[in-house]
């Protein structure tokens, strides 16, 4: 369950760069609101799993999936540009995950 937790607040971290982006600098009270509650379910179910999780693989996962989630939405929503070196961080962000996975 702790696993199940841990991907959800990984997603829920992928909204709130997307939704803070949206705020324009937490300008727009609607965005900024959203953005603010959707950190506190993240950090809320991060919290969850690190209860039987160890520290450096549950803050890993979680920052890898929004790192790596975010670059996504960054390129297919926002128009931002891929490098080769852009999508070989990714890809090695993704490596990093697997492993940290495997290695719990």
């Amino acid at each position: 369950m702790a696993w199940v937790l841990l991907v959800v607040a990984g997603l829920l971290e992928i909204l709130w760069a997307y939704s803070m982006k949206l705020s324009h600098g937490f300008t727009r009270p609607a965005a900024s609101l959203f953005t603010v509650l959707v950190m506190l379910a993240s950090f809320s179910l991060l919290s969850a799993s690190m209860k039987t999780l160890p520290l450096g693989t549950a803050y890993t996962i979680w920052t890898g999936i929004g790192a790596v989630g975010a670059f996504v939405i960054g390129v297919a929503v926002l128009g931002e540009s891929v490098t080769a070196a852009r999508a070989l961080a990714a890809v090695l962000i993704v490596s990093g995950l697997v492993l940290m996975k495997a290695s719990a």
